[in-house]
């Protein structure tokens, strides 16, 4: 299968340190890939240069048949993106954010039946009309995911989706995933809880130092003897 987003060669570099150091990845229609690795491993600068949101210093990101160094708009115009902190307006509502995101990706009449699907599922039907700048860290997670999946987009990043998010929030990101995967979304999560890469993922890829140091399926990371491989791999 044609991939949907083709990284090859990426390198980011904040003035002398070299945060990303030659990441190459595929991820085709309808599959998912976990980024996996320690704080400092390279995970969320890569998925911001896939975002369109940071240009890379070197290498070549094409996602769904456009260069993200070439026109970055368009690419943020193809993703949905969850980033690892931030990404929600502090006096705004979780309500008037989807109304935003609707009006700026163009979405068609009836958004409002998907917008209040979303906020039942992740449990933030009651703070819709709440300004998200009093939401927990969980809170603004979960609205995080929701924005990011609202448009059903052809690629999906996830970044840290699961941190501080409850049990409850954590099946439901795990279930719009497997949604997405099924309507042909290429699915990318970055994450430092392997356990729940494994579950989200069907591959994993394990950053050092901005480097791949290994890749496998995710199922190959579960157990003990899957743990203990991953610990060699990051140590």
């Amino acid at each position: 299968m044609e991939p949907v987003l083709q990284v090859e060669g990426l390198v980011v570099d904040f003035g002398e340190v070299r945060a990303v150091d030659g990441f190459d990845l595929s991820v085709a229609a309808g599959t998912s890939v976990a980024l996996v690795g320690r704080n400092g491993a390279g995970k969320s600068t890569t998925m911001r240069v896939l975002g369109g949101v940071l240009p890379p210093t070197a290498g070549r990101v094409v996602v769904a048949g456009t260069d993200a160094a070439a026109d970055p708009s368009a690419v943020r115009a193809k993703v949905g993106y969850c980033p690892d902190v931030g990404g929600l307006i502090p006096r705004a509502t979780p309500w008037e954010h989807l109304q935003l995101a609707a009006r700026l990706r163009g979405m068609a009449p009836g958004w409002e039946d998907r917008a209040r699907d979303l906020l039942d599922r992740f449990e933030l039907s009651e703070a819709a009309d709440r300004i998200t700048a009093g939401f927990s860290h969980g809170m603004g997670r979960r609205m995080s995911v929701v924005l990011a999946t609202f448009h059903e987009p052809r690629v999906l990043l996830l970044d840290e989706p699961f941190d501080g998010v409850d049990p409850l929030g954590v099946d439901a990101t795990l279930q719009v995933v497997r949604e997405l995967r099924s309507t042909g979304t290429a699915v990318l999560v970055s994450t430092h809880l392997l356990h729940l890469a494994v579950e989200a993922c069907e591959e994993a890829v394990v950053l050092k130092r901005g480097r791949v140091v290994g890749a496998s399926p995710a199922a190959e990371l579960v157990g003990e003897a899957g743990r203990e491989r991953y610990r060699t791999l990051i140590s």
